[in-house]
Order: C-alpha cells, then sequence, then structure tokens
C-alpha cells in the first residue's frame, strides 16, 4: 500500500511497511509541520499590489501551515492573502503600512477583510471552502458579557458610540453620551479622600468656559440639601418697549426684564410660564419664585395698576402697606414680585416698588 496525505495538514501518511530507513525523517517532518500548525509564527512580507499567496505543500513544512501570521510591508491598494482551501486555524496581525483592504481568503472561496485603518489582529479559520472571522477579538460576539473582575483599561480610553448609553442592571439607560465632532472641552469627575468634597469640573483646551445643566422641557434643575453659591448670574431681557398695556412676564425665560423706552400708560403685569405654559405647571405647591421688572419713566410717569398670575387676578400684599398709585417721573421704577404657590391654581403674591434715579 503507498503512502497517503492527510486532509487538514498535509501530513505524510505512511503505509504499513513502506518507507524502510525513511520512516524516521517522514514521523520528524510530520511532527514539525504539526508543531507549525500549533504553534508557528512567520512574518509574511505582502507585495504592495499583489498581496501575497501561502504554499500548503504535502509532506512539507511550509508558510501557509503556520499558527500566526504576521502580515507586514507597505501596500498601496486594497490586496489578499490567499490560503489553501483546508480547514484550519489562522490567527492573523495585520502590522502592513498604507491605508488600503487587506483580505485573507481562498483562492474561490470568500474571506475576511481588514479595513483600511484596521491594522489590528484576528482570529480567523478554514471551513474548507471560505476563512470565517470568527470575532473572538469583538465584544460584540458575546450578546451578554459579563466580567469576573473589575474591568482595568490599562491606560486606555473607553470609547462610546454618539447616543449610546450605560445602562442599568435592568437594561434602562442610565448616563446616555452625545459627542462633538470637534470637542475640545469636557467633564472630569474627581473623588476625594475623608473629609473632602468629591468634584464635578469642566476641563479641556479651552481657558474659561461655562457649564450647561440643561433639564428637559419645563423641568428644573434640583439640588437637594444645602447650596453654596459664590456667584450668579440672572438672565435680563432689555427691550426698547414703552410699557404699557398687559405686560407678559415669562419666567421661565428671564429672571429681570428691563424696558428702556419710556413707559405710555399704566399697566397690568400678568406672571406666567411662557406663552405656551402657566406658572402653575412649573411650579410645585410650597415653593416660590421672585422676578424684577424695570420701568424707565419720563417727564409723566405711569404705575402698575394690576397683577395677574396665569391671566387671572391676584391682589399682592404690597410693601409698605399698599399699592403704588403713581410711578416716578424721569426715573426706573423696579417692581419685585415674589410669588409663592400654596396650592393647585393658588399663589400667595408679595410686591414692592423702588425708585432709583
Amino acid at each position: 500500500m503507498a503512502n497517503s496525505t492527510s486532509s487538514f495538514l498535509k501530513l505524510t501518511v505512511q503505509a504499513t511497511g513502506e518507507n524502510s530507513g525513511t520512516w524516521g525523517q517522514i514521523t520528524n517532518t510530520n511532527l514539525l509541520i504539526v508543531e507549525q500548525s500549533i504553534a508557528g509564527f512567520e512574518a509574511v512580507a505582502l507585495n504592495a499590489t499583489t498581496g501575497a499567496t501561502l504554499t500548503f505543500s504535502n509532506g512539507a513544512v511550509s508558510n501557509g501551515k503556520n499558527a500566526v501570521l504576521k502580515l507586514t510591508g507597505t501596500i498601496t491598494s486594497a490586496v489578499n492573502v490567499v490560503v489553501p482551501v483546508v480547514e484550519k486555524v489562522y490567527i492573523v496581525d495585520n502590522a502592513t503600512s498604507g491605508a488600503y483592504a487587506v483580505t485573507v481568503k481562498t483562492t474561490s472561496g470568500t474571506g475576511v477583510t481588514w479595513a483600511a485603518a484596521d491594522k489590528g489582529t484576528k482570529m480567523v479559520y478554514g471551513d474548507g471552502t471560505n476563512i470565517v472571522d470568527t470575532a473572538f477579538t469583538e465584544l460584540s460576539s458575546d450578546f451578554s458579557p459579563q466580567l469576573s473582575a473589575d474591568l482595568d483599561t490599562n491606560g486606555q480610553n473607553i470609547i462610546i458610540d454618539s447616543t449610546k448609553a450605560i445602562l442599568d442592571e435592568n437594561s434602562n439607560e442610565q448616563i446616555k453620551f452625545a459627542t462633538t465632532g470637534s470637542a475640545v472641552n469636557e467633564f472630569s469627575v474627581t473623588n476625594a479622600a475623608t473629609s473632602n468634597a468629591p468634584a464635578l469640573s469642566v476641563t479641556g483646551g479651552d481657558s474659561n468656559i461655562d457649564m450647561t445643566l440643561t433639564p428637559k422641557g419645563t423641568g428644573r434643575v434640583t439640588i437637594n440639601g444645602g447650596g453654596k453659591i459664590q456667584q450668579i448670574a440672572e438672565k435680563v431681557t432689555i427691550a426698547a418697549t414703552g410699557t404699557t398695556g398687559t405686560v407678559n412676564y415669562d419666567v421661565i425665560t428671564q429672571s429681570v426684564l428691563y424696558h428702556t423706552t419710556n413707559a405710555a400708560g399704566n399697566f397690568t403685569v400678568n406672571i406666567r410660564g411662557d406663552g405656551s405654559t402657566t406658572l402653575n405647571n412649573i411650579m410645585d405647591t410650597g415653593e416660590s419664585i421672585t422676578v424684577a421688572f424695570l420701568v424707565t419713566q419720563g417727564s409723566t410717569p405711569y404705575y402698575n395698576s394690576a397683577v395677574t398670575i396665569d391671566g387671572s387676578s391676584v391682589t399682592p400684599e404690597w410693601s409698605g402697606g399698599a399699592a403704588p398709585s403713581a410711578g416716578n417721573a424721569s426715573s426706573v421704577d423696579i417692581y419685585t414680585y415674589t410669588v409663592i404657590k400654596t396650592g393647585d391654581a393658588a399663589f400667595t403674591a408679595f410686591a414692592a416698588q423702588t425708585q432709583f434715579a
């Protein structure tokens, strides 16, 4: 009976009674092929435009039988690395230079492609027809990855796609991320030792940058516990308007409203959320809000003759015990209003008029 060749590694299968005097040499070669398939490493230099075709010779050590292939060289176009049509596992490191795709494939079958910017390592296998990606190097191949210990990033970053999130144990969004393509500023979170406060800070490339906390819709930012403020700035709307008629004071968009043109008549102040949102809707019972209205007066002054909240009349408690009956000529009258919500659509208002000249 003649010798034969194995299907996968192309080992020489010696027939009984064959190879007298050379049996040991053939066996040693077979063992070297097995060793190459299990632990062999070879750097394969690719042609710049045609790639490479690996050999898989019968009964001989061949570069296509190595366990690990490191692809090297500078490529100037997309190239193929052609491996034999056998059933075998490869670890392939794309260490080429040049921003072009590399595909490891069989002669007539499909393969696995490294994108132009992908200089990573993949574990692939031949199924006897095609080369298939195991995806073992990608977490996406694990549908429910679980850690058995703490995750150490080893000095690297965690990259999260825009609009994606960190989920809680119920798969609900807990922290969601949105990206800016040219971002240079970010949040830094710093923990603290005993008796010191942890910090949430704005850091990055710019020297002086605001921090924005934005509630959703008409929601508000709530600070539980005491607060300590080193500096605060309020939103002021400045309008070249002569005060008269009904002035809608939108507390959602401003804390101070300043009319810079001389008042033209007595006026009603209607305090509301904004044109589509009531004050009742944005305030909880037991909360207060304070706003200021600056009215410029000419030689004929006018005054705030009525106050409404969400269009309903209220009678404020005025500073000094009486509502104003006149404005102050050639001055700026500042009206302040403190509104306390005492129940559903129920409010108590406190007001004051102060002359500045």
